[in-house]
C-alpha cells in the first residue's frame, strides 16, 4: 500500500466516541417504514414498489447500530438492497431508499479506516452490480456517483472539524494546566518558605526566650491562614464559572510582600507610576513574579537582611526588580520551576524577564512588560 492508503487503512475510529443511540434515531426508525409504505400506495407506476417498501421497512433498524457498528450496518443495508434488485431486475425507484446515504454518512462520520475503504468498496460495487443489471443514462451515473461522494464527503469534513475541535480544546486544558500549575507553585512556595523560616526562627530562639517564640507561632498562623485563604480562592475558580471569584491579585497586593522581622530578611517595596493604568491581567502577572522572586531570595540568598521590590509604571509599560544583598546566588535556576515560571509569565505578555547575579553583589530579578505586549 502507498503510504497515504496505509495511513487511511490505519486511522482509528473517530475520537471522542458517538453516543450510542439517540432520540432522532427512534424517530427516524419510525418515520421511514410509515414513508415507504406511503410512497408505495401513492406511485403505482414503480415495479416491485410493495416488495421494496418491506425491504426499506425491515432495513429501518439499522439506523440504530449506524454509530456503533457503522460499516456492518452498512454492509447489511446494501447487501439486502443489491440482492433484492438483481432478484427485480431493476433498481429501487422509491425516495425512501435516500435513507441509505445515512449509513454511509456514519462510516466515514465515526468508522476506522478500514471501515471507511470496505465501506466505499462495498457501494462501488453495489452500484456497479446495479448499473450491470439494468443499464443506466449517463446521467443517471453521474448523479449517483456525485450524491455518493458528496455523502462520504460530508462524513470526513464533519469528523476531522470535530478532531481540530477537541484538539483546540484539549490545547485550552493545557494551557490552563500550567497556568494554574504557576499559580499554584507561586502561592504555596511563598507562604510554605515564610512558614519554614518562622519555624526555623522559632526551634532556636524556644529554649532562650519564650516571648519570641509565641510571635513565631502567631506569625505561623498568619502565614498558613494567607495560604489557605488563596487556595479556596482557587479552588472556587475551578468549581465555578463566576470570574469575579478569580483570585487576581493587582499591583497594590505587591505591599502585601513588605516584612520586617527579625526571623528573615526585610523586604521593602516602592510603587512607582500611575498603577490603575495596567491591565489586570498584566498586574496579576507581575505581582506573581515579584512574589516567586521575592521567596526564591528568601529560601535562598545567604546572608542576605534586605530584599528591595521596585516596580516602575511609565508609557513604556511595567518594570520589575527584586534584588537582594545577600553573598551567591539567591536562586537555583537549575532547581524547580519558579525562574521558568517567572519567564512563561512575562513571555505571555510580550515581555522578558532575568535572573541573575547584581553586579554589586546579591541577586537580582528583572522584568519587563512592555504596553505593545498587551495592547496587540
Amino acid at each position: 500500500m502507498t503510504s497515504p492508503v496505509r495511513a487511511l487503512w490505519d486511522a482509528p475510529a473517530a475520537v471522542p466516541a458517538p453516543p450510542r443511540r439517540v432520540w432522532r434515531d427512534w424517530v427516524l426508525v419510525g418515520v421511514i417504514p410509515a414513508l415507504a409504505v406511503v410512497e408505495a400506495s401513492v406511485r403505482t407506476d414503480v415495479p416491485w414498489r410493495w416488495l421494496w417498501a418491506i425491504v426499506l421497512a425491515a432495513l429501518a433498524p439499522t439506523l440504530l447500530w449506524r454509530r456503533a457498528r457503522p460499516f456492518t450496518m452498512l454492509a447489511i443495508a446494501f447487501a439486502v438492497g443489491t440482492t433484492v434488485g438483481l432478484a427485480t431486475a431493476g433498481d429501487p425507484q422509491l425516495f425512501t431508499t435516500a435513507y441509505f446515504l445515512i449509513l454511509l454518512y456514519a462510516v466515514f462520520r465515526w468508522g476506522s479506516g478500514r471501515a471507511m475503504i470496505a465501506g466505499g468498496a462495498i457501494v462501488v460495487i453495489g452500484m456497479l452490480l446495479t448499473f450491470v443489471a439494468t443499464p443506466p443514462e449517463v446521467a443517471d451515473v453521474i448523479g449517483g456517483v456525485a450524491v455518493a461522494v458528496t455523502t462520504a464527503t460530508l462524513g470526513l469534513a464533519v469528523r476531522w472539524r470535530r478532531r481540530a475541535r477537541t484538539r483546540e480544546l484539549e490545547q485550552v486544558r493545557l494551557l490552563e494546566r500550567e497556568q494554574l500549575a504557576r499559580d499554584l507553585h507561586d502561592t504555596v512556595a511563598h507562604h510554605v518558605s515564610a512558614i519554614a523560616i518562622q519555624a526555623q526562627a522559632g526551634t532556636a530562639v524556644a529554649a532562650t526566650d519564650p516571648g519570641a517564640t509565641l510571635r513565631v507561632l502567631h506569625a505561623i498562623e498568619a502565614e498558613a491562614t494567607r495560604t489557605l485563604r488563596e487556595m479556596r480562592a482557587m479552588v472556587g475558580v475551578l468549581r465555578t464559572p463566576d470570574d469575579a471569584l478569580a483570585p487576581t491579585p493587582g499591583l497594590a497586593e505587591i505591599r502585601s510582600l513588605e516584612r520586617v522581622d527579625a526571623a528573615s530578611p526585610a523586604v521593602v517595596v516602592t510603587l512607582d507610576g500611575d498603577l490603575d493604568t495596567v491591565p489586570q491581567a498584566v498586574a496579576a502577572a507581575v505581582f506573581r513574579i515579584a512574589q516567586e522572586a521575592v521567596t526564591n531570595a528568601r529560601r535562598h540568598a545567604r546572608g542576605a537582611t534586605r530584599i528591595e521590590v521596585g516596580v516602575k509604571v511609565d508609557a513604556g509599560g511595567v518594570r520589575l526588580e527584586v534584588r537582594d544583598d545577600g553573598g551567591g546566588a539567591a536562586s537555583t535556576p537549575s532547581f524547580g520551576y519558579g525562574i521558568t515560571g517567572m519567564r512563561e509569565r512575562a513571555a505571555l505578555l510580550g515581555g522578558t524577564c532575568d535572573a541573575g547575579p547584581a553586579p554589586g553583589g546579591g541577586w537580582v530579578v528583572a522584568a519587563t512588560l512592555p504596553r505593545a505586549g498587551w495592547t496587540a
